[in-house]
């Protein structure tokens, strides 16, 4: 094939793939399962025989008025009614009306007492006033040795779902200030919600608009709320913000591009490759099914930023074709080699966007080389680039730029605070964002918002009589565990550790799958077996900790690995907080050797294309530090946490761009000056916008690399003139 035909062929196929889009559109999620790979999670959906396994979502209830609601039977009738329209979809003005979402399960305080008085052969939905299900009167409530299991359920349901200040009454009259006469009150209550979905990927949105609906055609305020609705929240953030940055962006860079090429022809093809390069790339991921994260999205900007490079040195520098060639083929290979660390990483979102990132840059080459190179060597003609191609001035003194500039970089690194901030949902809002408050107020009033769900996976016979003793002594242990959240009644403390009943009825072998087919279980999980083709494998214990204290969640998970191995018991601890404590904990114990290792990556690829170790051992150089100093950055800035990560790795491949360029055995001219100039300010044009983002690691990541942009170009231009300097002498020498 001939080069025309060579670039006919590869539009027609990078046009076929954007047009892939058309049918499999992107559709991005922004969840912790996005962030992490939790093994114990991950097991759990696939081997849980519970109603659910996705993570609750939270709905808050208030009267219109204000006023109370859980001692008002007319408005407990009222709420009972929403649930039941809720599910069964009998009333337009407040069924569920999402094709693609379903409520797979409720859980509901007046649901729950509703069952404990039916307990007692007593109907909530048919009485009159409250004295008909309170009397006879049982004076212990339904806290006491005598309550059924339902009256358990449901002391626990008012406990978990209520507010902290409300009055229990009937639920534990033994409490001081309380009455086994009256109902609960308090003026306002929390349901529990899990959804699911046809295509594996809930939108948690749909709950959020149907409280809207609801709040909008009853007397009630209904809110989603909670951790999981923030997530929702940030994604919703993180998309404005790629519709209102998108188009200025691309208008601020056909202006760079025109006025540094002088040509607005160029510029917009320029530009449109850059659309296909995006096209091509989505509309394969999304073909193949891959899951995008909200978070990818920030390597849209820096796809565009990386592809401008080739345009300003074919058409602006003062090298051949050839050498052009090798020195972008050079940085393509060192940028991805310093990205691709990230495949590695612990963290599944650093796995995501750097195979993103990764893509588009090989993409940003292959439309440069094979589509591009004719136009701008067409300009470069125009231009007269090679008539004005003076040599950049040389003295000797310049010659200490260069180790200079490195030392003042690892200055940034060395004064830099160490640490890394675990990662929770302050990392993905603005530092202004109501819903951060809302949380926060949500924590003060309930214990179910202020702690955080650990997972304990337990390898087990279900059939096993030992193995059931050993699970509940396990129980027993972590109950005593100061982290773990107890309920506290005034008059006794329950430990939130929630797995195999103690109850062991009138069973006389009792087994793990006898005991859980027989008793009812939590609220918060409604069976914890794992079974595989029916047979029981697992059982998960799901305790709730202080979400507010991280050492504590980091104490905690360790406590319980060396518990687990004292007891020669085959398991695995998970949940959002120890996860996510844990990563943050490895990520700062090997984030200067995830550094180093780029620096090595960097060093391998470019001797292998150079075949020159002095020239590969600068490049290698000066990304390290520039990586260290980016790093010491971030921490500056607004913190150091997971999502910088990635935004290190990129800073080191442009380092590794930029010094590959110039390094190259050629003596530097102006007009090479001005092409790495040019490349490296229409790439800051794109990052400084990002800056301005709203979405805190779109921000961040903005912010960080158009320091490392300039950074790297004031770091290449001081090895240009040491390369100036030897290339003279050995000119001379000649």
């Amino acid at each position: 094939m001939n080069p025309k035909q060579i670039r006919l062929s590869l539009v027609v196929g990078m046009l076929a793939c954007s047009a892939l889009l058309l049918v499999s559109p992107v559709e991005p999620t922004m969840t912790s399962d996005i962030m992490f790979d939790d093994e114990v999670q991950n097991r759990i959906k696939e081997e849980s025989i519970a109603q659910s396994t996705r993570s609750q979502l939270i709905l808050r209830i208030r009267h219109d008025d204000g006023g109370r609601i859980t001692d008002n039977l007319s408005r407990v009738q009222a709420l009972l009614q929403l649930e039941h329209e809720l599910m069964a979809k009998s009333n337009p003005e407040t069924a569920w009306d999402d094709e693609h979402n379903w409520v797979e399960r409720l859980e509901t305080p007046f649901q729950m007492w509703a069952d404990a008085f039916a307990s007692r052969n007593r109907s909530l939905v048919n009485a009159t006033n409250f004295q008909e299900v309170l009397e006879p009167v049982d004076a212990n409530g339904w806290c006491g040795n005598g309550s059924t299991k339902a009256e358990q359920t449901a002391f626990e349901a008012t406990l978990l779902l209520l507010p902290s200040n409300a009055v229990m009454n009937v639920a534990c009259p033994a409490i001081s200030g309380t009455s086994v006469l009256f109902a609960p009150a308090a003026n306002e209550i929390l349901w529990m919600v899990w959804i699911e979905s046809d295509d594996d990927n809930p939108d948690w949105s749909s709950l959020s608009r149907w409280a809207e609906k609801v709040s909008a055609s009853t007397d009630y305020q209904v809110s989603a709320v909670g951790l999981n609705m923030l997530f929702t929240k940030s994604k919703d953030i993180a998309e404005h913000d790629l519709e209102v940055f998108m188009i200025p962006a691309v208008l601020i860079l056909t202006t760079v591009l025109a006025l540094g090429l002088r040509d607005i022809k160029t510029a917009i093809i320029t530009l449109g490759g850059i659309f296909l390069v995006l096209g091509t790339e989505l509309g394969l991921l999304s073909t193949l099914g891959f899951k995008f994260s909200i978070l990818d999205a920030i390597a849209i900007p820096i796809i565009m930023g990386v592809a401008v490079d080739g345009a300003f040195w074919y058409c602006r520098s003062s090298r051949d074709r050839d050498e052009v060639r090798q020195m972008l083929f050079l940085a393509m290979m060192t940028t991805v080699a310093a990205v691709s660390l990230a495949l590695i990483s612990p963290i599944r979102a650093h796995k995501s966007m750097a195979l993103v990132m990764m893509i588009g840059i090989i993409l940003d080459w292959v439309v440069t080389r094979f589509l591009l190179e004719e136009l701008y060597l067409k300009r470069r003609e125009i231009l007269n680039v090679d008539e004005h191609s003076e040599l950049l001035p040389s003295h000797q003194s310049l010659s200490w730029c260069w180790p200079i500039a490195l030392l003042l970089l690892a200055s940034v690194a060395v004064i830099s605070p160490a640490g890394v901030e675990v990662f929770d949902i302050n990392q993905l809002l603005p530092d202004d964002d109501p819903g951060i408050n809302e949380l926060e107020d949500l924590k003060s009033r309930y214990v179910l918002a202020s702690s955080t769900i650990a997972l304990i996976i337990i390898d087990v016979d279900g059939n096993s009589t030992d193995d059931l003793n050993r699970v509940r002594d396990i129980q027993q242990q972590l109950g005593q565990h100061p982290s773990v959240i107890s309920l506290d009644t005034g008059i006794f403390k329950s430990p939130m550790v929630l797995g195999v009943s103690n109850n062991n009825g009138d069973i006389e072998h009792p087994t793990i799958d006898l005991v859980s087919q027989m008793n009812e279980n939590s609220i918060l999980i409604d069976d914890p077996r794992l079974q595989k083709n029916g047979v029981t494998t697992g059982i998960v214990i799901t305790v709730l900790i202080d979400s507010r204290n991280t050492e504590a969640a980091l104490q905690f998970s360790d406590d319980v690995g060396q518990l687990l191995v004292e007891n020669e018991i085959d398991g695995a601890i998970g949940g959002d907080m120890t996860v996510g404590a844990g990563l943050a904990r490895t990520f700062e114990a090997g984030r200067v050797k995830q550094i180093l290792s780029a620096g090595v990556m960097i060093f391998i690829v470019s001797y292998a294309v150079l075949r020159s170790p002095l020239r590969a051992a600068r490049i290698a150089i000066g990304t390290i530090a520039i990586g260290g100093a980016i790093d010491g950055m971030a921490s500056i800035f607004g913190g150091r946490s997971v999502t910088t990560a990635p935004a290190v790795l990129l800073g080191m491949g442009f380092t590794a761009d930029y010094l590959s360029h110039a390094s190259a055995g050629h003596s530097p001219t102006r007009m090479d000056n001005s092409a790495r100039w040019l490349a490296a300010l229409t790439s800051v044009s794109i990052f400084v916008i990002v800056a301005f983002a709203q979405f805190p690691p779109a921000r961040n990541t903005g912010q960080l690399l158009t320091a490392s942009i300039l950074l790297s170009v004031l770091l290449a231009t001081c090895l240009s003139l040491i390369q100036s300097k030897h290339n003279r002498t050995d000119s001379s020498e000649e």
